[in-house]
């Protein structure tokens, strides 16, 4: 881990798309770009490959009892880039239905306020 920050670009929307399982099935270039992580690396492989350590688990805890009950799901979070770097997002997760099933999830997220950071850290 560094103590580095990337900092998303503004108007950047990292969108990824994952099984049930949370295996990354799509990601869109800008997610890509922020995990430092190649797209070949990403298909298949779990988010929890960029969980940072900062993370409280009972933040992910949350998000999958929420995204489980057919919620949506909106936090701050802190990812973990491949090269040891950290970045913050606004993610905004919810679940894929086909025919009332829940076939995967979808997450969208962006830069958030530099306040939420700091209140955040």
């Amino acid at each position: 881990m560094t103590t580095i920050e990337y900092e998303l670009p503004e108007g950047a929307t990292l969108v990824s798309r994952t099984d049930l399982k949370g295996r990354i099935t799509y990601a869109k270039p800008a997610f890509v770009e922020a995990s430092n992580f190649t797209k070949e690396e990403l298909m298949g492989s779990g988010h929890n490959i960029m969980r940072h350590p900062d993370m409280p688990e009972e933040a992910f805890a949350d998000l999958g009892t929420t995204l489980g009950r057919g919620l949506p799901w909106t936090g701050l979070v802190k990812r973990r880039r491949k090269n040891g770097d950290f970045y913050w997002m606004l993610a905004n997760a919810a679940p894929v239905q086909i025919d009332r099933r829940t076939q995967g999830f979808m997450s969208v997220r962006g830069k958030p306020e530099r306040s939420q950071t700091l209140e955040a850290e």
